[in-house]
């Protein structure tokens, strides 16, 4: 089983920053590929970015030239840093470990006032 506790969430207006921190414990292993997906009211799902345990990262579209992913191995730590934050950008934000099984966190809300 492996566990993960997200943080960083809040409300901000459009321009500024947040940064997202989801922490992992259990049966983890650095292999693994962690990350961050988030799901708008009335939307799917959908990736945001994540890291792989060679630090190869994946980052969608619409969030590559803003958003930065990364990971303190030592720590089974993922941290998702947000610049510049848009309205469409509000989202409920899950992390995710993926290895031999898919564990989800509880999500954090991130909302982005125009």
């Amino acid at each position: 089983q492996v566990q993960l506790v997200e943080s960083g969430g809040g409300l901000v207006q459009a321009g500024e920053s947040l940064r997202l921190s989801c922490k992992a414990s259990g049966s983890t292993r650095p292999l693994a590929r962690m990350g961050w997906y988030r799901q708008a009211p009335g939307k799917q799902r959908e990736l945001v970015a994540t890291i792989d345990g060679r630090g190869y990262t994946n980052y969608a579209d619409s969030v590559k030239d803003r958003f930065s992913i990364s990971r303190d191995y030592a720590k089974n730590t993922v941290l998702l840093q947000m610049n510049t934050l848009k309205p469409e950008d509000t989202a409920v934000y899950y992390c995710n470990y993926d290895d031999y099984y898919i564990y989800w966190g509880q999500g954090t809300q991130v909302t982005v006032s125009s």
